[in-house]
């Protein structure tokens, strides 16, 4: 058994900036708090992405605190270009993140503290920040007939590039900005696309003020603080209309169609008839938050959701969500674990902790 006063699950934007916040505040790794990731290097999410997402087109990457990331070549891979910059970053603030460590489950312990069961042991500890991101679950929704298919289907999360899809027929699920990205990176290799989505895309025209964005995570935060699963920010801030968005509109790339009723050996169809026959379905359907490790702590709510004051799980001040719902952005997760660190202090101060 390992005695800790903090423990941080998962070393991605989220964890970092709690562990670079506990230690700017007098704790110390190893000794007051230790971080454990599962993954196989730094870079969290990051780490896995798809060849073809370069860092040019990532959007809205913003620095860990206390450490720029400068000079980063726009064309080489954000999976590269990213974990080279967590790397780094552990070792320059000393964080001794803890990998490939899985955690198992956490649940109530004795004196108050919770325990931390994983394949490296088990640490009971006075709090815990749970930074765990969305990435372990893709979404696959299920559709009749989906067993049936002859084809491929794949989800984002093992995304393998444009090319892969040469001379092919694919299906594209998906309104958000990874199943844009994919048809139109898709679209010069493939045979045919067709693009599905459940509910019409919005594209945003105009610039994406620090007031739009106050405006999408407070629709977002309101989920959350009524117990309800998280949506993300870009559902709520729409697409961004872009050139290379506009080029898949006049190309007819992004001729959205509504979707489809279920899935055949050869294809999908519609009940009224149409059908468009393919060799890969993508499931551009986004993730859900990697939480399930928490439900020994019951701290889900009727709704679905955690119940989120800030990032305090309100059915146990204990326990800190940091990069849920609104603070799943990398400036989010930043703010966040200042948050949550500063709420922790007063915890194991005996202070009362208000949002």
């Amino acid at each position: 058994m390992n005695n800790t006063e903090v423990v941080v699950i998962g070393a991605g934007q989220a964890g970092l900036s709690s562990a670079f916040h506990l230690r700017r505040t007098g704790f110390e790794p190893e000794r007051d708090f230790v971080v454990l990731d599962h993954s196989p290097g730094a870079g969290g999410a990051w780490q896995f992405r798809w060849p073809s997402l370069t860092y040019g087109k990532v959007h809205g990457m913003h620095s860990l605190p206390g450490m720029e990331l400068t000079g980063a070549d726009p064309a080489r891979p954000s999976s590269a270009v990213i974990s080279e910059y967590f790397a780094a970053y552990e070792r320059t603030f000393d964080l001794r993140v803890r990998r490939p460590v899985d955690v198992r489950a956490v649940r109530e312990g004795a004196d108050g503290r919770l325990l931390v069961e994983t394949s490296a042991g088990t640490w009971a500890t006075r709090a815990l920040i749970n930074a765990t991101g969305t990435w372990d679950r893709p979404f696959w929704p299920r559709y009749p007939g989906q067993e049936t298919f002859r084809g491929r289907q794949l989800h984002t999360a093992r995304y393998p590039g444009p090319e892969m899809f040469a001379g092919q027929r694919v299906i594209v699920v998906g309104g958000g900005a990874s199943g844009t990205q994919h048809l139109l990176e898709i679209a010069p290799y493939a045979a045919a696309t067709t693009w599905v989505t459940r509910r019409p895309p919005v594209f945003r025209e105009g610039e994406f003020t620090e007031e739009v964005g106050r405006a999408a995570v407070a629709l977002v935060e309101e989920r959350v603080r009524q117990g309800l699963p998280p949506r993300s920010v870009v559902s709520v801030t729409g697409l961004p209309l872009n050139d290379a968005i506009r080029q898949g509109l006049a190309d007819g790339v992004l001729d959205r169609q509504p979707m489809f009723d279920r899935i055949t050996p050869d294809g999908v169809e519609w009940d009224d008839g149409r059908r468009v026959a393919a060799d890969v379905i993508l499931w551009a359907t986004g993730f859900r938050p990697s939480i399930d490790h928490l439900a020994p702590l019951r701290l889900r709510e009727p709704g679905g959701g955690i119940r989120v004051e800030g990032t305090r799980a309100v059915a146990d001040p204990r326990v800190h969500l940091v990069g849920y719902g609104p603070s799943a952005s990398t400036i989010g997760a930043n703010r966040a674990g200042r948050t949550a660190v500063r709420d922790i202090r007063r915890l194991l101060a005996g202070e009362a902790v208000t949002v």
